[in-house]
C-alpha cells in the first residue's frame, strides 16, 4: 500500500476543490479508492404479467376489510437503464439519453423537495435523493445514464425504473446496506414525492429479471421471489395506439372502497378473487415451467378482465388494437396465450410462445404484417451449477512439519463407513454428491503430478492384487470420480482470492461451487450440505455463501455477515460481508434479528457465486490492490452483493477444520462418527 500513497496524495491535490478534500479527508484510504471508482449499474424495466391494477384494488383494504388482497406478478425486462455511477462531494449530477439537459442540484433537501413537486423526469431522480439524504448521512452523486433500450410510456415502468436506478446508485455509493426490497421502498417513496402516483408495484423492478409474487394488503406489501422451473419465451408489443391510463384509473377507482351496483361488484370481483386465483395458478405454473398452462391462464386473465372491466370504462378498455393483435390469424399457430399487460388498453400487449424460434417467428410475422413493435423477453430457470473449485494451495505452515513430508490436502482421516481416505477425496465426494458434474483442484506449482497420481493412477499390479475385493472396487471408484477432476497449477501463493481466480478460464461464464481444500462437511440431514446450499441457488437464482452460528469470542478468526431473514432463522439477503471482526464492530454492525446476543453468521466455508466474481478477483489483481499483502476473496464478495445481490443460508451440517493440529486431531473423532 505504502507504494500508492505518494500517488495518490498527488491525484487529490490536483482534483480536489477545498469541499471535496475535506469530504475525502474524513473517509478511510480503502473507502476513498472504492469511491473515486466509477461503477456500472442497470436497472430493467418491468411488466405485469398478472394481476393488473390489484395493487391499489388491495391497498382499498385498509378501509374496506372485506376486500380480496391484491396478487400481482411481475418480472423485470430485458431492456432498461444502463448507467455509471460515482460519488460526488455536494451535487447530484444526472444525464440521461432520455433528454439533452444535464440536471444538477445540491444535495440539499430543500432544493430537492422542490425540484420534486415540478414533475418530469427530474423529479424522479430529486425525490429519490430527498429521500435518501432524509434517512442517511449522504454526498452527492454523479449518474450518467448512457443508454436507455426501454420504451418509455409503453406500460413498462421507466420512471420506476429511473427511481429504482437512483435508489441503487446511493445504496451501492455508499454502501447503505440496502436489500433490494429496501432500494425498492426508497424508490417508491422517492416517487410519491413527486406528483406522480405511480401504482404499488412499478418500483418491483428491482428484482431484476426474476419474477416476483407482490401481496398488497392496505399498506403492507409482501415480496416473495418465484423460482422459475423452465423456459418461458413472451413477445412484448407495442400496440402503436394510445390510452388515458389516467382515466382508466379513475373509472376503476369508482368502484372502491364500496361497490354501489351490479358493475362495480363485478370489477371488485374480478380484482379480488378471480385475479387472486389466476394469479396464485400462474405462479405454480411458473414453479413446474408449465408453458401450456400460463398461456391459458394469460388467455382467462384477459377475457374475465373484459367481461369485469370494460363496461366501467368502454371508451378505454373495449381495446380494439390490443383484440385485433390477439386474434390475428398469422399468429395463432405459434402462441400460446396473450394478454394485455399494466392497466390494459390500447397500450402494450404480451404474448407467451412455444420457444426461441417461435419467438423470432412472431416478431417477423408482426412487425411485417402488423406494424408494431416488439420486445423478446425471456424468463429462464436457473441456471444449473455444473462445476465446483477446490483451492487446495496452501503451504500447510501451521501442521509444519507433517506437511514437509504430505500435503494437508492428503492428511488421512476416516469417513463414516469406516474408510480410511485423505481429506480431498472427501471434499471431492462433497462436490459430488450435490450432482456437480466437473471439478477442478488448484494446486501448488510442482504439486499436479502428486494429485493427479493419487486420482488417475491405478496402484502397481503387484500391490493391486493384494487388495481385498473391496478395496480394488474403491482403488477403481477413484480412477473413475478422477475423470470429473482437473487440477489448475497456482504459480505463486498470493492469497484465497488469486487461487480462485485461476479457475477463471476453466469456469467459463457459469455458476459454480466453492469449497474450502481444509475443510470437511457433514450433514445432519439426508441432503448433503453441498446440494443444500446449491438448492437455495436454484430457488433464489443468486449467489449464496454457507453459514453458521459461531459465539461472539470466535468470530475474530472466520467471515462473518448479516443481513436481513427471506426466511427466518435459514436465509437471509446480505447485507455485510466483514473479514475476521473484532466483537465491538460486530455487536455494533453485524447482529441478527430474533438470534442471541452472543451467536453470529459467519462462513460455513461453502458458496456458489456467479462468474461475475472473476470481474472483481481481476480487478484486484490488475490493481495489485492486496489485504494484508495477498488478494483475498471477502472485498470481492462484497462487491458481488452490491452488483447483484447476495443470499446467506444457514446450513444444516457441520465443518471440520483441519488446518490446525488440535483442530485436525479432533476433526478426526468426530468426522468419522458424524
Amino acid at each position: 500500500m505504502q507504494l500508492y500513497i505518494p500517488a495518490w496524495h498527488t491525484a487529490i491535490f490536483l482534483m480536489a476543490t477545498a469541499s471535496t478534500f475535506v469530504y475525502f479527508l474524513n473517509l478511510s484510504f480503502s473507502t476513498i479508492i472504492e469511491r473515486l471508482q466509477t461503477m456500472k449499474i442497470f436497472v430493467p424495466g418491468r411488466i405485469c404479467l398478472f394481476g393488473e391494477h390489484t395493487d391499489w384494488a388491495g391497498g382499498y383494504r385498509r378501509i374496506n376489510g372485506a376486500l380480496e388482497k391484491g396478487y400481482t406478478l411481475i418480472t423485470g425486462t430485458n431492456q432498461g437503464l444502463y448507467a455509471e455511477i460515482k460519488a460526488h462531494p455536494s451535487k447530484l449530477i444526472f444525464k440521461t439519453t432520455l433528454t439533452d439537459q444535464v440536471f444538477e442540484i445540491p444535495m440539499n433537501r430543500e432544493a430537492l423537495l422542490e425540484e420534486a413537486q415540478k414533475g418530469g423526469i427530474f423529479s424522479y431522480v430529486a425525490g429519490v435523493a430527498y429521500q435518501v439524504l432524509t434517512h442517511y448521512r449522504v454526498h452527492g452523486l454523479e449518474i450518467n445514464n448512457y443508454r436507455t433500450d426501454l420504451p418509455v410510456k409503453k406500460g413498462l415502468s421507466s420512471s420506476a425504473a429511473t427511481t429504482v436506478l437512483v435508489a441503487r446508485a446511493f445504496n451501492r455509493i455508499y454502501d447503505l446496506k440496502m436489500t433490494i426490497r429496501g432500494e425498492m421502498e426508497f424508490a417508491y417513496l422517492g416517487e410519491i414525492t413527486t406528483p406522480s402516483r405511480c401504482g404499488r408495484m412499478d418500483q418491483g423492478c428491482a428484482y431484476g429479471d426474476r419474477p416476483i409474487l407482490m401481496t398488497f394488503d392496505g399498506d403492507r406489501v409482501d415480496v416473495e421471489e418465484v423460482a422459475v422451473g423452465g423456459d418461458f419465451y413472451f413477445v412484448i408489443i407495442d400496440l402503436c395506439a394510445g390510452k388515458d391510463t389516467k382515466e382508466i384509473l379513475s373509472k376503476l377507482n369508482k368502484c372502491y372502497p364500496f361497490a354501489d351496483n351490479d358493475m362495480q361488484r363485478a370489477v371488485q370481483d374480478y380484482l379480488g378473487k378471480i385475479s387472486a386465483s389466476i394469479t396464485r395458478r400462474a405462479v405454480e405454473a411458473i414453479k413446474k415451467g408449465d408453458a401450456v398452462t400460463l398461456g391459458k391462464l394469460m388467455t382467462q386473465s384477459q377475457a374475465e378482465f373484459d367481461k369485469a372491466c370494460m363496461p366501467v370504462c368502454p371508451s378505454q378498455l373495449t381495446s380494439p388494437v390490443l383484440h385485433k393483435l390477439l386474434s390475428w390469424p398469422s399468429i395463432q399457430p405459434h402462441i400460446l396465450g396473450g394478454k394485455g399487460v399494466g392497466s390494459q388498453g390500447d397500450g402494450t400487449a404480451q404474448l407467451l410462445v412455444k420457444d426461441r424460434q417461435t419467438q423470432e417467428k412472431v416478431i417477423k410475422i408482426i412487425e411485417s404484417e402488423l406494424h408494431m413493435q416488439c420486445l423478446s423477453l425471456t424468463l429462464s430457470s436457473a441456471k444449473k451449477v455444473r462445476k465446483a473449485v477446490i483451492p487446495a494451495a496452501g503451504f500447510g505452515t501451521r501442521l509444519f512439519p507433517a506437511t514437509k513430508a504430505v500435503k494437508k490436502e492428503l492428511f488421512p482421516i476416516i469417513d463414516k463407513d469406516g474408510i480410511a481416505k485423505p481429506v480431498i477425496q472427501a471434499i471431492v465426494e462433497e462436490a459430488l454428491s450435490g450432482d456437480i458434474e466437473e471439478i477442478c483442484v488448484i494446486v501448488q506449482k510442482g504439486d499436479r503430478e502428486l494429485f493427479e497420481d493419487f486420482f488417475h493412477s491405478p496402484p502397481p499390479v503387484e500391490h493391486f492384487a493384494k487388495l481385498s475385493k473391496e478395496a480394488q472396487k474403491i482403488s477403481d471408484y477413484i480412477i473413475e470420480i478422477g475423470h470429473k477432476i482437473t487440477f489448475i497449477e497456482q504459480q505463486s501463493q498470493n492469497g484465497f482470492g488469486d487461487a480462485v481466480y485461476c479457475a477463471k478460464q476453466w469456469v467459463g461464464n457459469e455458476p459454480f461451487l466453492l469449497m474450502l481444500g481444509d475443510h470437511l462437511y457433514a450433514s445432519d440431514t439426508d441432503t448433503s450440505c453441498a446440494r443444500q446450499l446449491l438448492d437455495i441457488y436454484e430457488k433464489y437464482g443468486r449467489s449464496v455463501v454457507g453459514l453458521k452460528l459461531t459465539p461472539a469470542e470466535l468470530i475474530r478468526h472466520f467471515g462473518t455477515v448479516t443481513g436481513t431473514w427471506v426466511e427466518e432463522q435459514s436465509v437471509m439477503a446480505i447485507t455485510e460481508f466483514a473479514e475476521k471482526p473484532d466483537a465491538v464492530y460486530a455487536a455494533e454492525h453485524l447482529r441478527m434479528e430474533n438470534m442471541p446476543d452472543d451467536q453470529y453468521c459467519t462462513v460455513f466455508g461453502q458458496y456458489v457465486l456467479s462468474p461475475r466474481i472473476f470481474d472483481f478477483l481481476e480487478e484486484n489483481i490488475t490493481s495489485n490492490i492486496r489485504e494484508k499483502g495477498e488478494f483475498q476473496l471477502t472485498s470481492c464478495l462484497d462487491r458481488l452483493r452490491l452488483e447483484e445481490g447476495f443470499m446467506g443460508y444457514l446450513v444444516q451440517g457441520r465443518r471440520f477444520d483441519i488446518g490446525l493440529p488440535l483442530a485436525y486431531l479432533q476433526s478426526l473423532g468426530e468426522f468419522a462418527v458424524k
